[in-house]
């Protein structure tokens, strides 16, 4: 409770943020800006949350008509038959004298009535008033869960981008190193025809190049996993993409990001933004609530018009109406009232706690992503350093067994780092982008 106060009263202190700019063009690929901003768009869950923002709306607009009169009409025409006593007969007795009777005429006729009723009621304990403040503000916060869909939607079709990508970079590695470890294998067995290299030399060489090969399939396997992930995040078939995929793509470059956590981030994350919406819908539901323990003031009205036909529905005797004042006070109730009030009350802490829950998480998720995305950027130069050393070892010990100075093991042992470092490189390149893009996600851009 003492972090939701404290938040609570620095928070109207920010400035609310400007619409974020378009982060995702700062890797400057063209194809990831067009995926980015269909998927804003296009993207089904988007769209469920464009349904769910109307839905809140009719519902804040059906809550303010409690403030107007209620009028309803009605019509009814009702068949009758039965029998009215008309008098006392005298019959003869068979004993002598006489003895009374009874004579019933039936009858039959219909009974058309219309008429309307009317009520309103003044909202004089603001019950009406605070529910139309809950509907409002649930409009509010189903408008902010929308655009943190859309906050969702951009990173992950911008993370999946990104591994797409990070896969074709390190086939890129593949094949040029497959190409290279067969130069290698022709120059080898050169030197066994010559006598210069051994048979078991030619076979590791052989194994060597198709353990590298073997690295394609699985690496084709991820490409299309993250086109087919677009597609279905771009609402359309999972293979919808994947001729567009094929072409060349720009080189990306890694974006700014932010070196430290920005001081209008809980006006910029709209989960955050959302919970404090739930917090003003769930307070004034239990003031509406509370307004139940006091008196109802009503005007209520009746007008009408009763007849045996319809040419009888004119204006005359058939003619009824009533209008006054009514009041309504809770007594027993067997306590509904402070049940609803208590359960109104819990649910208004309920939100307080998630809002706190929201808001350091904000605070974390921005920290780790910050964090990783520095640590990952100073592992790539240290990984760019060690590349170098690891080509001139492969330069060296190939050029001791070519003398005879060296064996071949020393070169296998070369290659295979320059293999791992240079695949390394390119993924963490990749986690570097990824990171970013996290970064981007937890400011709620």
């Amino acid at each position: 409770m003492r972090v939701l106060s404290l938040l609570m009263i620095a928070l109207p202190s920010l400035a609310c943020a400007a619409a974020p700019d378009a982060w995702w063009k700062g890797f400057g690929d063209p194809l990831l800006d067009e995926l980015v901003e269909r998927a804003a768009s296009s993207n089904l869950d988007v769209r469920i949350a464009a349904s769910r923002l109307d839905e809140a709306r009719a519902n804040a607009r059906g809550s303010r008509s409690a403030f107007g009169p209620q009028v309803d009409g009605n019509a009814s025409v009702t068949k009758l038959r039965g029998g009215v006593n008309q008098g006392v007969i005298k019959v003869p007795s068979t004993a002598g004298g006489s003895q009374a009777g009874s004579f019933v005429s039936p009858f039959d006729t219909s009974v058309v009535s219309g008429g309307l009723t009317m009520r309103w009621e003044a909202d004089v304990f603001g019950g009406f008033r605070k529910t139309v403040a809950a509907s409002n503000a649930d409009a509010k916060a189903a408008d902010e869960y929308g655009e943190a869909v859309r906050v969702m939607v951009r990173a992950e079709v911008a993370r999946n981008y990104i591994e797409m990508r990070d896969a074709e970079a390190q086939m890129e590695i593949v094949r040029a190193n497959v190409a290279s470890e067969e130069d290698l294998l022709g120059l080898i067995r050169s030197r066994a025809v010559a006598g210069l290299a051994s048979d078991l030399d030619v076979d590791r060489q052989v194994a060597q190049v198709a353990e590298v090969r073997a690295t394609l399939p699985p690496l084709d396997a991820l490409r299309l996993q993250a086109v087919y992930r677009i597609g279905v995040l771009l609402g359309e078939k999972p293979e919808a993409w994947e001729p567009r995929m094929e072409a060349k793509a720009a080189e990306m470059r890694a974006p700014a990001v932010p070196a430290e956590l920005p001081g209008e981030l809980l006006r910029r994350r709209p989960d955050v933004r959302r919970a404090e919406q739930e917090i003003a819908a769930a307070m004034a539901r239990a003031g509406a609530a509370r307004a139940d323990l006091y008196p109802k003031f009503f005007i209520t009205g009746l007008a009408g018009r009763q007849a045996t036909d319809f040419s009888g529905l004119t204006l005359g005797g058939g003619n009824y109406f009533s209008v006054g004042p009514a009041v309504s006070l809770p007594i027993f109730n067997f306590g509904k009232i402070r049940s609803h009030i208590a359960a109104q009350d819990a649910q208004l802490e309920e939100a307080k706690r998630q809002y706190e829950e929201d808001v350091l998480g904000a605070f974390e998720e921005t920290r780790n992503a910050l964090v990783a995305h520095d640590r990952a950027t100073k592992r790539g130069l240290e990984l760019a350093s060690g590349l170098e050393a690891a080509r001139s070892s492969v330069a060296l010990s190939q050029e001791l067994y070519v003398r005879g100075l060296g064996d071949f093991l020393s070169v296998l042992d070369a290659q295979r780092q320059v293999f791992q470092v240079e695949r390394e490189i390119a993924a963490n390149r990749s986690e570097e982008f990824r990171d970013a893009v996290a970064v981007f996600q937890a400011l709620g851009d």
